[in-house]
C-alpha cells in the first residue's frame, strides 16, 4: 500500500504535480534549442534546487529529464538539426515529412510514440528494475566494444550511400571522436599541439555544423530563398496509423528500455538501434525510408524515451548512472545527503516509487504540451527561406558558443557545416559521421579496457568472444550484419540458383 501511495504522491501532492508540469514544459523548449542540452539544464537545476526538498527537486529535474529528450525531435524534423544526439535517428525521416507538408503529422507522431516509449519505460522501471539491472551487470567491457562495432555496422542500413562508402565516413567520425587526451594515459591524441583540441571535440558541436549550418548552405546553393520551407499539414494522427505503427514502437521501447539501462551507452544509440530494427523489420513502410516513412519517426522515438526508464535503472539500484543526464542526478541526490547505490533502495524505498511517478505524470504533461504547443512550432515551416536561414544560423551560432561559452566552438561549428555541405552536396549522408563522432570513444575506451583485462594476449582476448554468452550473440549479431551488408547472403542465393 506504501509503494502505492508513494508512486501516486506526484499526482496527488499539489506542489510535486505543478513542478512535474513545469519541468516538462520547460524541457520540451530547451531541448528543442540546438545546443542546449538536457543535461545542461539539469546542471542548471543542481544549483537552484540544493535547498529544496529532495521530492521536489527530483519532481521537478524528472519534468526536464522527459521533456527535454522528447524536445529534441522539434527541431531535428522541422529544421534538419538534431536538438540532442539522441534525436539525431529522426531527422533521417522526420525532416523529410516535413518537406513533403506534413511536419504538423511527424510532430504529432513523435508525440504519440514518446509518450508510448516513456509508458513503456516506466513500465519496466516499476515491475523489472531488479531483472533489468543484474543483466545490465553482467555487460563487461568486451560486450560494450562488440555493441559499439554492432553500432557501427548499422551505418550500412542508415545511410543511402554504399556500405564501404558509410564506413569510410564513420571511420572519419571516429578518429574526430578520439581527438583530444587519451582517457586511459592523459597522452594528447590528434591535437597538433594545439591546446584547443586537448579537450576534444563536442558532438553537439559537429551535429550543429553537419545538420545545421550544411543545411543553410544546401539550401542557399537553391538560390531560392523566397519560397516557404514547406507546409504544416494536419497534427494529430489517426487512429488507424497509431495502431498500425503501436507494435514498431513496442518493439523498439523494450529495446530502448535495455539499451538506456546499459550504464553510460545512453538514448542516441537506442534511438538508432531502433530505426535500424524499424528497417530491417518493416516490410511494406508507409514510405520508404529515409524518404519520409512514418515508422522511421515512431520508431527512434520510441526508443529513446523509453531508453529514460532505462537510464534510471542502475542509477537508482546500484548508483551507476545510465547516461549523462541521471550522473546529474546522482549528484543531486548526494547534495541532499543520500548515498546513491544499492543501499538507496533500502533506506528510502519510497524515493523510487516517487521517481517512478514523477516519470510516468512527465509524460502525460508531454502528451499535452506536445500537442498543445505545435501551434507554435508550426509556424517555424511557413516562414520564408530568406528570414528562416539566418534564424537557423543565429541558432546555430548561439548553440555553438554556449555548450562551453567558446569561440572557438562556432569555428568549429562553420568547419564541419562545410563538411556536411559537401558531403550532401555529392549524395553522401552525415549521420555515419556523427555516428562514428558518438561511437568512437565507446570503442575505444571498451577495446583497450578488455585488451589491459586479458593481459594483451591475443588468445585470450579471441577466446573471450565466445566463453561469454552476452558476447557470443552478439558477435553473431555482427557477423550477420556484416554478411548482409557485403552481400554474402546474396552471393549464396545466386549460387544455388
Amino acid at each position: 500500500m506504501d509503494m502505492l501511495a508513494n508512486f501516486a504522491l506526484p499526482f496527488m501532492d499539489l506542489d510535486l504535480f505543478f513542478l512535474v508540469g513545469v519541468g516538462t514544459f520547460a524541457g520540451i523548449y530547451v531541448g528543442a534549442i540546438p545546443g542546449l542540452s538536457v543535461t545542461m539544464a539539469t546542471a542548471l537545476l543542481l544549483s537552484v534546487t540544493y535547498s529544496w526538498d529532495m521530492l521536489d527537486a527530483l519532481a521537478l529535474i524528472m519534468g526536464v529529464y522527459v521533456g527535454g529528450v522528447y524536445g529534441g525531435s522539434r527541431s531535428a524534423m522541422l529544421l534538419n538539426i538534431p536538438g540532442a544526439p539522441a534525436s539525431v535517428a529522426t531527422t533521417f525521416d522526420g525532416y523529410p515529412m516535413s518537406k513533403l507538408g506534413e511536419a504538423g503529422l511527424g510532430i504529432g507522431l513523435a508525440t504519440t510514440m514518446s509518450f508510448v516509449g516513456g509508458i513503456v519505460g516506466v513500465f519496466f522501471l516499476v515491475f523489472f528494475t531488479p531483472l533489468i539491472a543484474d543483466f545490465a551487470l553482467k555487460f563487461d567491457h568486451r560486450d560494450y566494444f562488440l555493441l559499439a562495432l554492432m553500432g557501427l555496422l548499422l551505418i550500412g542500413t542508415l545511410s543511402r550511400g554504399g556500405f564501404r562508402q558509410s564506413i569510410f565516413i564513420a571511420f572519419l567520425g571516429v578518429i574526430i571522436g578520439l581527438v583530444g587526451l587519451d582517457p586511459i594515459t592523459a597522452s594528447p591524441r590528434f591535437t597538433f599541439g594545439t591546446l584547443a583540441l586537448s579537450q576534444g571535440i563536442n558532438i553537439v558541436v559537429a551535429i550543429l555544423g553537419l545538420f545545421g549550418f550544411s543545411e543553410v548552405l544546401l539550401q542557399l546553393s537553391e538560390l531560392r530563398l523566397a519560397s516557404p520551407v514547406a507546409q504544416v499539414g494536419r497534427t494529430v494522427p489517426e487512429r488507424k496509423l497509431i495502431l498500425r505503427l503501436l507494435p514498431l514502437s513496442l518493439r523498439t521501447s523494450v529495446i530502448g528500455v535495455f539499451i538506456g539501462a546499459l550504464p553510460g551507452v545512453g538514448g542516441e544509440i537506442a534511438a538508432l538501434l531502433g530505426y535500424d530494427h524499424a528497417k530491417r523489420t518493416v516490410k511494406n513502410p508507409s514510405r520508404p525510408f529515409g524518404e519520409g516513412a512514418y515508422e522511421g519517426v515512431a520508431a527512434p522515438e520510441s526508443a529513446n524515451n523509453a531508453a529514460i526508464g532505462g537510464a534510471l535503472i542502475p542509477m537508482l539500484t546500484l548508483g551507476i548512472p545510465g547516461d549523462a543526464v541521471t550522473a546529474v542526478i546522482i549528484g543531486s541526490l548526494v547534495i541532499h545527503g543520500l548515498n546513491p547505490g544499492p543501499t538507496l533502495m533500502i533506506n528510502t524505498p519510497e524515493l523510487f516509487y516517487v521517481v517512478a511517478g514523477s516519470v510516468l505524470l512527465a509524460n502525460f504533461f508531454l502528451l499535452v504540451f506536445g500537442f498543445s504547443g505545435i501551434q507554435v512550432f508550426k509556424k517555424m515551416v511557413s516562414v520564408p527561406k530568406a528570414y528562416l536561414l539566418p534564424a537557423v544560423t543565429l541558432l546555430t551560432i548561439i548553440g555553438a558558443y554556449a555548450i562551453n561559452n567558446n569561440v572557438t566552438d562556432i569555428f568549429w561549428a562553420f568547419g564541419f557545416g562545410i563538411i556536411g555541405f559537401v558531403l550532401r552536396l555529392n549524395g553522401i549522408a552525415v549521420a555515419p559521421m556523427v555516428l562514428g563522432i558518438i561511437l568512437g570513444p565507446l570503442l575505444d575506451e571498451s577495446l583497450r579496457a578488455t585488451l589491459i583485462a586479458d593481459n594483451s594476449q591475443l588468445d585470450v582476448f579471441l577466446l573471450g568472444f565466445v566463453t561469454s554468452p552476452i558476447s557470443l550473440v552478439l558477435s553473431f549479431v555482427i557477423l550477420m550484419a556484416l554478411a548482409s551488408n557485403i552481400g554474402v547472403f546474396k552471393l549464396f542465393a545466386r549460387a544455388r540458383t
